[in-house]
């Protein structure tokens, strides 16, 4: 009994120890990420937000100086480049939609079926996406070229694919959806591939097409990964930059809001407070998706 009773208390020191080292653990698997997060992300958010009303070369920090609103006036009212931004970016989101999503889920649908060299469509799709942009430029050019691009070679035209504001926007559209079609077929195959079998087999017992299937069972099953394309592509269009900014840095027909913060902030003008309130904007109107989305995710969860 005393030998027991002796055991107790060198027990009990473990117990502490253990516990107060996972305390520590957790504290710093907790703490060093949040601490990166509030340095990374929330310090520039916030520091974004109070540039934007204000007047800074980004010399001194003596020379900033306090305009109010008076950035975001400007950029309503006197800075032309705004607003064909602002539609060029929902064209940008419109054709994302309507073209390499519906795309993007054609292709997955058609490969679920496990046809013969699947894996090698799956993978011949889906190689874009591991490409920078400027790369995927680069490969375009070579369509593009207005003296030995193969369009104009095969169709005899002189068309400047990328210095002609009437088609600059459509051709890079072009191949940005060659890019994010496999992104968007990954993503619904991904999701196929994790839909109860016995929902197609009840409804090909009920004589339902494969058509009538998908669009009455599998794809209002596939809520959740429509909502997710939903969000990646309006912050892809947002996001948009590489590819307008390596052609010609964001004019000339490819005018987007992330061009023109770069424009302002590292570009020629140097004007930290007006990027910073166009950078605001752009933050504002993600927000209101991302919102929308996170609304609905946490309603679903609540059921």
């Amino acid at each position: 009994m005393a030998t027991r009773t002796a055991r107790r208390p060198s027990t009990r020191r473990v117990e502490k120890r253990r516990s107060t080292r996972d305390r520590l653990v957790i504290t710093a698997m907790i703490g060093f990420p949040t601490l990166l997060v509030i340095w990374l992300v929330w310090l520039p958010a916030i520091a974004s937000v109070l540039l934007s009303f204000t007047k800074w070369n980004g010399f001194k920090l003596s020379g900033i100086q306090w305009v109010g609103t008076q950035n975001y006036k400007d950029i309503a009212t006197i800075y032309p480049p705004f607003w064909p931004a602002i539609q060029h970016n929902l064209i940008w989101l419109v054709f994302l939609f309507v073209f390499p999503t519906i795309l993007g889920m054609l292709l997955a649908v058609v490969l679920d079926h496990e046809m013969w060299g699947s894996r090698f469509y799956q993978t011949a799709f889906y190689l874009p996406v591991v490409l920078s942009m400027a790369l995927v430029g680069f490969i375009w050019q070579l369509f593009y070229s207005t003296d030995q691009g193969l369009i104009n070679e095969v169709f005899g035209s002189n068309v400047d694919w990328y210095g002609d504001p009437n088609v600059n926007l459509w051709a890079v559209l072009a191949a940005t959806s060659w890019r994010h079609t496999g992104y968007i077929m990954l993503i619904y195959l991904a999701g196929l591939k994790g839909i109860d079998a016995s929902l197609r087999e009840a409804a090909a017992v009920d004589g339902a097409s494969e058509v009538k299937t998908f669009f009455h069972v599998i794809f209002p099953v596939m809520r959740p990964i429509n909502l997710i394309v939903l969000v990646i592509v309006v912050i892809e269009s947002l996001r948009a930059f590489d590819l307008v900014w390596i052609i010609n840095k964001g004019r000339n027909g490819l005018e987007l809001i992330s061009a023109l913060v770069s424009q302002n902030v590292i570009g020629e003008a140097t004007r930290y407070g007006f990027g910073s309130a166009l950078a605001v904007i752009m933050m504002v109107i993600s927000s209101v998706f991302i919102t929308i989305y996170l609304r609905i995710v946490f309603r679903e969860e609540r059921r």
